[in-house]
């Protein structure tokens, strides 16, 4: 069924919002296996015009995922040319967790080599105690539990605070390191060691993704 033939106007728009997503993940492609581009040259690409392609690529840059740099040619005038930004890389298929995963298996396999494992979940603690222990100074109980739920929030855990009993639950709906938690335990262990030496106060974990839970949930002692 063609566009024009749809009388129901929320149906066009949402076609039309479709259609022009898909034309920007195909600029964002392009820009990934061509490199930097102009406006003219994506409208050639696209068989487009130059103003469409104006359009998205406005939106693009207003979302942080390009950005122009201004190119001088031999003949006429400068012209912009457009290119990813960081952020966009993180839109195209990345299988970190997998490397990560495979690394940890060949030192868990070895026996003279099992013991770095331990190590280097103490160590990754130890660095994020030391990235954010100055975000907790002099700061009481509950606030030190806001900023460790804005902490973990900021790293995609998904972070709810509620009113428990006996203290705050801090709830973690996502778990970014999922695939790396569900076969090494340390990383649970060293995150409520993280909690603890942070907060300065007792930790219990009462849910966790990694063994079956609907969500990590952790109470805190006195934080209310």
């Amino acid at each position: 069924m063609r566009l024009e033939q749809i009388d129901n106007p929320g149906v066009k728009q949402e076609l039309s919002s479709r259609q022009e997503g898909s034309t920007r993940q195909t600029i964002l492609t392009l820009f990934k296996t061509k490199g930097q581009m102009n406006a003219g040259e994506l409208a050639k690409k696209l068989q487009i015009t130059e103003m469409a392609v104006r359009r998205h690529l406005s939106t693009l840059e207003r979302d942080g995922y390009i950005r122009p740099t201004l190119v001088r040619q031999a003949v006429g005038r400068p012209t912009h040319k457009y290119g990813l930004t960081e952020q966009a890389e993180h839109l195209f298929p990345k299988n970190y967790h997998v490397l990560a995963l495979d690394l940890l298996e060949e030192l868990a396999d070895d026996p003279e080599t099992a013991v770095l494992v331990d190590r280097m979940f103490e160590g990754r603690k130890r660095k994020l105690l030391e990235r954010y222990a100055s975000r907790m100074e002099g700061k009481s109980l509950k606030e030190k539990v806001s900023e460790l739920a804005a902490i973990q929030n900021d790293g995609g855990y998904m972070v709810k605070l509620e009113d428990g009993e006996n203290g705050l639950v801090l709830h973690e709906y996502n778990c970014p390191i999922a695939q790396v938690a569900n076969l090494y335990q340390q990383a649970c262990q060293c995150e409520l060691a993280l909690f603890e030496q942070l907060l300065g106060t007792t930790v219990e974990r009462t849910e966790c993704l990694a063994k079956g839970g609907g969500k990590c949930s952790y109470l805190i002692a006195g934080a209310q």
